[in-house]
Order: structure tokens, then C-alpha cells, then sequence
């Protein structure tokens, strides 16, 4: 893992052979993919989406009992720091576990009761519910869009 690499450094980007050789200069894409693992500077800026609502994208391996999602397009300050889904008929938020990027799954060894309410809890604390978000009758692959947006 890149953390054995570079002690300390635990962002990083995996990126395949052709991305990398999409940015080299013309000519030069074999020598850039050959670059192995490469030290890089970036800055992290705010995701600004105006008018536009948070959706959810249901993963392909998605089923009853294993419920993942990529969450999108939410308009905030930082990263995601926790996700919580309300099942249909409870009044309790079970806590998703971060698989990856924006992507939150929760496997609790049951099945689970749609349609569901997702709230998002961003790096900075700020909260955004959106009840009902997933429908009873949902589909693995299918893309949710809400009607609510951090502010």
C-alpha cells in the first residue's frame, strides 16, 4: 500500500496505465507510465454543485441484505464524515461503514427494510437529511436523485 511507501502519506490515486498516459506530454506517455509510484502535489477544494440536488447511486452488487451507495453531488465543505440509513417503520439511524471515496455500504447481516432515509454528516458537522431517499422498489444500478442539498 502507498503508506508503506511514503510513511505518513496515506492519500494517494490509483491510477490505471491509460489515465496516466492520457497525461503525459504527446510522445511521452510510455515514459510516464513507466514512473511507477509518483509523489504529487494537490490541493483539495470545496465541491460546489448550485442547483442541483444530492443523488444517490445504488451499487451493482447491491442487494436486501447488503445495501452500497455512492452518494453524490452533495454541495459542502469537505468529505463525508459519516452516513446513517433509517429503514422503513424504525426511528433509529444505523451508522453505513465508508467502503471508499463516497461510497458507503451497510451489511448488518439482515434483511433490510426499504424505502430508506440517508443522513450525511459532513467533516465539518453540518447535517443533511433526506428521508425516503431510496424507494421500497429499488434497483442495484439505478440513480436516486433527492430533493435537498446542503445549503
Amino acid at each position: 500500500s502507498p503508506g508503506d511507501l511514503f510513511p505518513g502519506e496515506v492519500e494517494h490515486f490509483d491510477m490505471s496505465g491509460t489515465a496516466m498516459g492520457a497525461m503525459a506530454r504527446p510522445g511521452m506517455e510510455d515514459k510516464l507510465r513507466a514512473g511507477g509510484v509518483l509523489r504529487i502535489q494537490y490541493t483539495r477544494v470545496p465541491c460546489k454543485y448550485p442547483g442541483v440536488n444530492v443523488a444517490f447511486k445504488v451499487d451493482q452488487g447491491a442487494n436486501p441484505f447488503y445495501f452500497d451507495v455512492l452518494i453524490e453531488f452533495e454541495d459542502d465543505d469537505g468529505d463525508l464524515n459519516t452516513v446513517d440509513l433509517m429503514e422503513a417503520g424504525s426511528s433509529v439511524w444505523t451508522p453505513m461503514a465508508h467502503n471508499w471515496g463516497a461510497t458507503w455500504r451497510l451489511n448488518n447481516g439482515r434483511k433490510l427494510n426499504a424505502p430508506f432515509g440517508l443522513r450525511l454528516t459532513s467533516d465539518s458537522g453540518r447535517v443533511l437529511v433526506a428521508n425516503n431517499a431510496i424507494p421500497a422498489a429499488w434497483k442495484p444500478g439505478k440513480t436516486y436523485r433527492s430533493l435537498v442539498n446542503y445549503p
